[in-house]
Formats: structure tokens, C-alpha cells, sequence
């Protein structure tokens, strides 16, 4: 359990800014600290830096980007922060909403311009609640190439990231000033470490199943397809300290994990005209509602199975992610050349199968709007080959937390921010609201990106005015 430690005890040695946790948010400040002057360092409890950015797709949001104006795309910043709140149905946080709209462009051109990022716009297809298409990923479209390529940039700049250090206390004053922090190894020892500012940057609770039964008790049973070492330490920290907790069931789940194989199966099999059938072979929601509701809606299946049913373009389109041509690789994707095939593949009833494609080709040929809601207007048909993949529903990370200003510095109940103490992605409240349904696609590495530069830009200067 991480503690708080009120003590004026003596430090084994002192670095001006602190950061725990190595991922997207932790990487991108100790860049941000290191250009604002300081040498920061980074205490991952890992023994090489990964965390849920190397789970994830490694995509993010960001509209007006030099990228996204190379590829011909019209987009603006209020029209990314209208998406953002339209989804979140009108609940994201105002101040932190502001910041990370206003600051993703920023915050993408400043990782490719000085950090080498070559960051280019998924420009062929939509994500669901996006009016623009403003994805950038790398060339892999994966967190693990973002990840690789956050260390790197971060090893080049000379800052320090010390592996197998488990953060598990903070050290803070009487006024709640954090002045350091314990650091355990994996042979047990223990270090003192002091600060002049502390970034938390090691996301959220998704690993802790007793934090998930109280905050999201409908997925306290579900597949956790994050970190584990994402146990809540952050805000456990934060509220001993008197920190303001937002939003704490606020979430982001996936319907469309490969089982058992425990791969991403990107959404674009949906949006590009695919649908989710359940084991008798019926469809038994909208899918064009967005992959995070689609964690409950595949969940609540016998068995907690779906299948994803699209077909050979839509493969195309999907096999630009590294994790689908994985999944292929694994034998997870199948293909039939009819729907009887497919039914035999699927163990599934030829009748039904076929029942549901002709609904489904029906709706796209008179543009109509289904049952569960779903507009077919303009879709394209699928055609043999038919593809399918069996899938299950996850929770992939938290999204509320740590109640942090414009400037990522986390606030007490009340509004007045503690005294040295900054948060960023998970560990942060999100813009996503309470709700899963309120995830827009990126949400998660969009707060972990550019709350991660302007809270360790902001530690950096408060570190050296307190020099």
C-alpha cells in the first residue's frame, strides 16, 4: 500500500524534479523539464520503461497539426474540444479540456520537430465522435514504437531513467509539501530521495481490482488489459495529502479483444462497415457507439464473447496496426469465402449468419438506420472473402483521478493546489467524464502527452525558483 511519510528526516541524495512512472506522461516530462533547464529523473518500477503506452495504439488526437495541414485535413481547436465534450455529454473537465485541445498541436509538432517523431495522420478512416480525421501515430501505429521512441529521445537528452525503482512512499512536510520520496528495490533495499517538485505520472487504478469493484464495480470482473503496475498510487498519494478526486469511474474499455489470443483488434473493423455478432450469431448493440461502451455491451453476452465480422478491404485498411497483423500471425483472424463458411468457422448457425449479413446489406442498400440506432447511410457493403475474429470485452485504463489545474498542478478539495505537485495522464482526471461512454478514441495518450509536457516544464521552473 503507497504511503505518505510526514517526516523532516534526512535524504540519501536530492534532484530537483522527480517523476514516477516512464511512460508517455513521465517521458514527455522529463523532455519538457529538461528544456526548461533542470535535470530531472525518472523512477520507473519496471525494468525497462513501457506501461500502458506500450499497450495502447500509440494514436494521438490532435487537430492543426503540421501533419494533419500536409494531408489536406481542415480542423481547428474548437472543433477537437466540441468532439471531446460532445462525447463526454458535456461532463469533461472545462480547464483541463482548454489545455489539452489547445495544447495537442503544440505538444505533436514540438515531439517531431525537436525529438525526431515522425508523426503522420491516419488519414483512412474515421474514429467514432471525431469530425476530423486528427489520429497521428508513428509508422508501426503502435505504443510500443511511441514508447521506444519517447526512451530514445529521452536517453539522447541525457536524462536519467532509473529502472527496477519502486516509488513506494512520498516523504512531505506538515503543509503537505512533498519533500522526496522512497524508492525500493528489487533486492529490498530502500532509498530516501529528496525533491524540489514531484511529477506523478504512473497512470491510473486499472490493476487494482479492489479500487475497480468500488469505483467501476460493472467491470471488476473484466479482463484488465493494462498495466499491471497501474494500482492506484497516484491517487492514494494525492487524497493523503488532501488532493481532490474527479471523475473516478470514469474509464476506458475496449469490446474487441482477441480471445484468447489477448490482442487489440483495432475499431476500423467497425467503422468501415463491420459489425459484432453474438454467439448465436446476432447482433445485439450499435457499434458505430464507440469501443469503449462496447467493454459492457460484449461483456453482457453469454460467455462475454462477440465475434467481429468485416471483410477483406476492411483487413486492408485494419493491417496498417502492427497488433492486427499480429493477430493474423496468431490465427486469430479467419476467413470464409460465404456465409455458410463462415458459419462452420464460427460454429455459429448457417441460417442465422446468413440472416444477419442480408439485414445488415439491407440497411447499407436503402441508407437506413437500424433498430439499435446504427446509420448504414454510405457505408460499403462487404463482399467475400468474409473476415471474423472471436473478441472479449476489457477495461484498459482509468480516466478519472488527480483534479489538476491549466498549469497540471494537483488541487486540494477546495481549489487551492498543493504546494509541489504535479500530475499527468492516468494519474490525472481525464476529459472523458464518469462515464465509459464518454471516451473519445485517444483521450487516454491526448492528457498523458500534453499534461506530461506542461507538468514537467511547470516542475522545472518551480524547482529552480525555489534553487
Amino acid at each position: 500500500m503507497p504511503r505518505v511519510l510526514i517526516d523532516d528526516g534526512p535524504f540519501d541524495f536530492t534532484v530537483p524534479v522527480a517523476i514516477v512512472g516512464s511512460g508517455a506522461a513521465g517521458l514527455c516530462a522529463a523532455l519538457a523539464a529538461r528544456e526548461a533547464g533542470v535535470d530531472p529523473v525518472i523512477f520507473e518500477r519496471d525494468a525497462l520503461p513501457q506501461g500502458s503506452t506500450a499497450l495502447s495504439a500509440g494514436l494521438i488526437p490532435a487537430p492543426g497539426t503540421r501533419a494533419q495541414k500536409a494531408a489536406g485535413i481542415t480542423d481547428s481547436v474548437e472543433l477537437f474540444a466540441r468532439d471531446i465534450q460532445a462525447k463526454a455529454h458535456g461532463e469533461a473537465d472545462p480547464v483541463v479540456l482548454k489545455t489539452v485541445a489547445g495544447g495537442a498541436a503544440p505538444a505533436i509538432d514540438w515531439l517531431s520537430d525537436q525529438h525526431g517523431l515522425a508523426f503522420t495522420v491516419v488519414s483512412d478512416f474515421s474514429y467514432p465522435g471525431h469530425s476530423a480525421r486528427r489520429m497521428h501515430g508513428l509508422a508501426s501505429r503502435s505504443g510500443a514504437e511511441l514508447i521506444d521512441r519517447l526512451r530514445a529521445a529521452a536517453e539522447a537528452a541525457g536524462i536519467d531513467i532509473v529502472t527496477g525503482a519502486h516509488v513506494t512512499a512520498l516523504v512531505a512536510d506538515a503543509k503537505g509539501r512533498v519533500r522526496g520520496l522512497v524508492v525500493t528495490r528489487p533486492d529490498g533495499t530502500t532509498e530516501r530521495i529528496g525533491c524540489g517538485a514531484l511529477v506523478l505520472a504512473c497512470n491510473g487504478y486499472g490493476g487494482n481490482k479492489t479500487l475497480v469493484a468500488e469505483h467501476i464495480p460493472a467491470l471488476k470482473d473484466a479482463l484488465y488489459f493494462g498495466h499491471p503496475g497501474n494500482q492506484g498510487d497516484a491517487v492514494l498519494w494525492g487524497a493523503a495529502l488532501g488532493a481532490e478526486l474527479k471523475h473516478m469511474s470514469g474509464h476506458q474499455g475496449h469490446g474487441s479483444v482477441a480471445h484468447p489470443h489477448g490482442i487489440l483488434i483495432t475499431w476500423a473493423t467497425m467503422t468501415e462497415g463491420g459489425f459484432q455478432v453474438n454467439a448465436s450469431g446476432e447482433r445485439f448493440w450499435n457499434e458505430a457507439s464507440g469501443y469503449s461502451e462496447a467493454a459492457l455491451a460484449v461483456l453482457g453476452q453469454p460467455g462475454g464473447i462477440a465475434f467481429d465480422i468485416f471483410d477483406a478491404r476492411i483487413a486492408a485498411i485494419a493491417r496498417q496496426f502492427e497488433d492486427f497483423r499480429r493477430a493474423e500471425a496468431a490465427g486469430a483472424v479467419v476467413e470464409a469465402e460465404s456465409s455458410d463458411e463462415l458459419a462452420r468457422r464460427l460454429s455459429i448457425c448457417s441460417q442465422v449468419i446468413r440472416a444477419t449479413l442480408e439485414s445488415v446489406a439491407d440497411f447499407k442498400r436503402r441508407g437506413g438506420i437500424d433498430l439499435s440506432g446504427r446509420d448504414w447511410s454510405g457505408v460499403a457493403q462487404l463482399e467475400p472473402p468474409y473476415c471474423a475474429v472471436k473478441v472479449t470485452g476489457a477495461l484498459f485504463h482509468t480516466q478519472g483521478g488527480l483534479a489538476v489545474d491549466g498549469r497540471a498542478r494537483v488541487l486540494k478539495v477546495g481549489g487551492e493546489p498543493l504546494p509541489n505537485l504535479f500530475a499527468a495522464g492516468g494519474a490525472a482526471v481525464g476529459v472523458s467524464g464518469p462515464d465509459a461512454s464518454g471516451y473519445l478514441s485517444g483521450n487516454g495518450l491526448l492528457t498523458a502527452v500534453v499534461l506530461g509536457r506542461i507538468a514537467g516544464g511547470e516542475a522545472a521552473r518551480l524547482a529552480l525558483a525555489s534553487c
